[in-house]
């Protein structure tokens, strides 16, 4: 698969699930956004970047703290979801905040015009990230800082859900995915320098900038119980798998998972999957 048609697939998955992205019930986004933003050490009247912003789970937090006198632009390639996030922005009165459609992995800012790049579970979704990072950096003003999470990937995990879906979805429903979806493929393309951190580190320091760290923190994820997880993972980035699953296989995925999910839940109470986050930060280089 091409980049061109690859992208166009994510951002007509993601415009698809606009609506209902990251609001039906299960916290997860937003916590995580809100603790890059701490991570990244964010001050006021700063200007920040976020990168593959969805409905703004960190562009919103970042404006508490740049408070008037910064500035937040979030961009993602679909275009629902800046029609989502814009619509948002309007109803908060938030004029320090704004949103255009654009392609991450390319944009389209003047040089030295931000203090700050954020992006949360976004970078993992771009063809050649390593490639962007220099942008990023170019974006930057001296001494700006960048700050991005991804998930831990290991060599077992299926991208983009943490590592307890290993055991859950069957390796034989994953062989039945077209070979550009398949998990190894999705790993040798996008997400194997994240797994080493001396490799994060490397490609950061390529990329232009110093003091990198990598530091990995778990993030709960909370649903109410498994059946509203199905529902939400079929707006995140397992909408991917989804899609391409059979009408009987989707079924019976569904099915395994409400019931694998649930007996997880201690006794009525909510589903609690603690979920290693992959937190990296770094200045640009003067």
């Amino acid at each position: 698969m091409d980049s061109s048609t690859y992208k166009s697939t994510v951002a007509e998955a993601f415009n698809d699930a606009a609506a209902r992205y990251d609001r039906l019930g299960v916290e997860f986004f937003t916590p995580m956004g809100r603790r890059l933003v701490a991570v990244t050490a964010l001050r006021p009247g700063d200007r920040v970047l976020d990168v593959g912003c969805g409905r703004g789970a960190c562009v919103f937090p970042a404006a508490e703290v740049v408070g008037p006198a910064g500035r937040v632009l979030g961009i993602d390639i679909a275009e629902e979801m800046i029609a989502e996030a814009g619509a948002e922005a309007r109803r908060l009165d938030l004029s320090t905040v704004e949103f255009q459609v654009m392609d991450g992995e390319f944009p389209r800012l003047p040089p030295r015009s931000r203090d700050v790049v954020l992006g949360s579970y976004s970078l993992i979704f771009l063809p050649d990230a390593p490639a962007a990072l220099p942008r990023y950096a170019n974006i930057l003003a001296d001494g700006g800082r960048i700050g991005f999470t991804s998930p831990v990937f290991t060599e077992d995990t299926f991208p983009f859900l943490p590592p307890v879906f290993t055991e859950l979805i069957p390796s034989a429903l994953l062989e039945n995915l077209p070979p550009e979806w398949q998990p190894a493929e999705l790993r040798r393309r996008f997400n194997r320098w994240l797994q080493d951190p001396a490799d994060v580190v490397a490609t950061m320091e390529r990329a232009g900038f110093t003091k990198a760290s990598v530091v990995d923190e778990p993030i709960d994820m909370v649903s109410p119980d498994g059946r509203t997880w199905v529902d939400w993972s079929h707006t995140q980035g397992m909408r991917l798998l989804w899609r391409h699953l059979p009408a009987d296989e989707n079924a019976a995925l569904r099915s395994r998972l409400i019931g694998a999910l649930d007996a997880m839940r201690e006794g009525t109470g909510p589903l609690a999957i603690e979920v290693p986050v992959r937190f990296v930060t770094g200045t640009r280089a003067r």
